[in-house]
């Protein structure tokens, strides 16, 4: 039997690709799609709304309780229903939305003692491979190295910096015992903008349509190292968040990460 999945944000960039990648591969059964009350698609076939043809799934504003399994990447003020759904109905929950507040990670870490839960900031291998190294390449090259990331992400994008940025300047500042996210400069600007000794460059660009770019450059007086993802469509995303799901299902309680089911370490 497959797993039913419901998908929070049905209608945005993500959740379409989302539904069509999973109608696609047949590997779940979309029980729901869900979007917020007052967006025009409600009450349309998600499939058709994903462009992957009808589904018989309508857009609705109402989650129905035997989901195995729910990926959320809508806003974060609709993460918090999900989440309560998630721990009502005993649902794995994949959530990829960024830009929570702290009583909404709160709140995640208290959803993981009763299901099984992944978030992530960013869902692809790739970057995830990135976030693995960017703390070890940091206590490799020492503090004589100053160190900048630069996020890129189309002009619809509401967060700045982007969830993804923010999870690697944190990884690099446990790898280098610099506090998080005290050490954080986002963007300079003024006549006394000198660079501070163990701080960490933060710069968010939003410009047409880039999926997602994301450099962390590591220079001192001689030399340049830079690391660098970039995201060639959603569909990356997608497949990652698909494939948390499918792995998340019959697991304990607990709070995963991507790590964990790439088994990166």
């Amino acid at each position: 039997m497959k797993p039913k999945l419901i998908v929070s944000g049905a209608a945005g960039r993500m959740g379409k690709r989302i539904i069509s990648l999973a109608t696609e591969t047949g590997e779940f059964d979309i029980i729901a799609a869900i979007e917020r009350q007052g967006r025009p698609d409600i009450g349309k076939d998600a499939g058709l709304v994903a462009a992957a043809g009808p589904i018989k799934v309508k857009l609705d504003s109402v989650c129905p309780a035997g989901a195995d399994v729910v990926i959320d990447f809508s806003q974060p003020e609709a993460a918090d229903k999900t989440i309560d759904y998630c721990m009502e109905n005993s649902a794995a929950l994949v959530l990829g939305t960024t830009g929570l507040s702290d009583e909404q990670r709160k709140k995640i870490e208290t959803a993981s003692e009763k299901v099984p839960v992944i978030y992530a900031t960013n869902m692809s291998v790739g970057m995830n491979v990135l976030f693995s190294l960017v703390g070890k390449v940091a206590s490799m090259l020492g503090d004589e190295y100053d160190i900048e990331i630069i996020e890129q992400h189309h002009h619809f994008k509401k967060d700045a910096p982007s969830g993804s940025a923010l999870t690697l300047a944190e990884n690099i500042c446990s790898a280098t015992g610099r506090e998080f996210p005290g050490s954080l400069v986002h963007g300079r600007s003024g006549k006394e903008a000198l660079r501070q000794k163990g701080t960490i460059g933060v710069h968010a660009i939003r410009a047409g349509d880039i999926t997602g770019e994301h450099s962390v450059i590591f220079c001192t007086l001689g030399e340049k190292l830079t690391l660098n993802h970039t995201a060639h469509s959603r569909d990356t995303f997608a497949r990652g968040a698909l494939r948390a799901a499918k792995w998340l299902i019959g697991k304990e309680p607990k709070l995963y990460s991507m790590s964990d089911i790439l088994g990166i370490s």
